[in-house]
């Protein structure tokens, strides 16, 4: 029974710190990535879909992403999500795709972008603490129910607890990592 706790936990946790890297993804760093269009959403027949569904986006060098779509009546509503989503560049299309031309970041940039990284590490160690709070509370009521004793709930409340200080220590270096890419000119 606790070994499902503990399993349970630590496979939340492990969800937390990939949707962080996943959220990571999206930040700008010294180059550019296709990850920062991934939140884009294109209405496609009626159906708001990922720009990388109707269409290849691909990094060309490190500062030059270009969309084609698989459909060339989709360049303008293409264009017209992506100056919505106020990413920080302006959409330019030829005939058959939509190019964005990133300028080299500024220090000012580079600073707020690791703050929002900090921002997100935090907002991810609330969630992990959320689930030790949980997990702990799932052993206290099995506790109370007497299906373990008080010394097993005090062993499994620690053994939570060092689940959590492992995974913070996890936020703690990829948020470091992702600052110092950041800053890196």
């Amino acid at each position: 029974m606790l070994n499902e706790i503990y399993n349970n936990t630590k496979s939340n946790m492990q969800k937390v710190l990939d949707s962080l890297r996943r959220d990571f993804g999206t930040l700008r760093s010294g180059k550019v990535s296709t990850m920062i269009l991934d939140n884009i959403r294109v209405d496609y027949y009626g159906t708001p879909t990922p720009l990388n569904q109707i269409g290849s986006v691909i990094a060309k060098d490190a500062t030059t992403i270009i969309v084609t779509p698989w459909e060339k009546t989709l360049l303008k509503d293409i264009e017209r999500a992506i100056a919505e989503a106020n990413i920080g560049v302006n959409p330019n299309s030829d005939s058959d795709s939509v190019k964005l031309f990133f300028p080299p970041m500024t220090k000012e940039q580079r600073v707020a972008i690791a703050k929002e990284a900090k921002a997100m590490g935090e907002k991810s160690k609330i969630a992990l603490r959320n689930i030790r709070q949980d997990s702990n509370n799932t052993i206290k009521k099995i506790e109370k129910e007497k299906s373990i004793t008080e010394d097993e709930s005090r062993v499994a409340h620690d053994e939570i607890q060092k689940y959590t200080d492992d995974f913070v220590k996890k936020v703690d270096e990829m948020v470091k990592n992702k600052e110092e890419d950041i800053l890196k000119v």
